[in-house]
């Protein structure tokens, strides 16, 4: 249960401070836990790492912009924390199989990496191709 207490505050933090500088140390400073701790207990109820977390959350947070704005691509990247397009678009491309300007003309927002919610029964597991799917535990 303290760890259930511990990832909805972490996850809370994080959505809060999507379009912030967000790094690691900073995170467990405000959880009040160490950083190795936190990953791991992440890690094991999330199924993946902070890092993936916050970075998949930023890239569906963009795609959904890159639909419903008309922002100029390397504006929601820089929102997005990339240092430049095109390495935003390389991450995007491989989380949406499309690059951003073609991923916009498609103009249908798609959902990668919804906010990760708790539930009491469920686990929520992150396999490679970066897909998420909710089982049963």
């Amino acid at each position: 249960m303290e760890n259930k207490k511990i990832i909805k505050k972490l996850i809370d933090y994080i959505e809060n401070n999507l379009d912030s500088q967000l790094n690691l140390d900073e995170i467990a400073k405000e959880a009040g836990y160490s950083k190795f701790h936190l990953n791991r207990v992440f890690s094991e109820c999330v199924g993946c790492t902070i890092y993936k977390y916050i970075q998949m959350r930023r890239l569906t947070v963009a795609a959904e912009k890159l639909v419903y704005t008309k922002k100029p691509i390397i504006e929601i990247a820089y929102e997005a924390n990339y240092s430049s397009q095109q390495s935003f678009t390389l991450a995007f491309r491989q989380l949406y199989g499309h690059p951003p300007q073609e991923y916009r003309a498609i103009k249908a927002h798609i959902p990668k990496f919804n906010k990760f919610k708790l539930k009491s029964n469920l686990v929520m597991l992150y396999a490679p191709t970066m897909k998420c799917e909710v089982i049963a535990a």
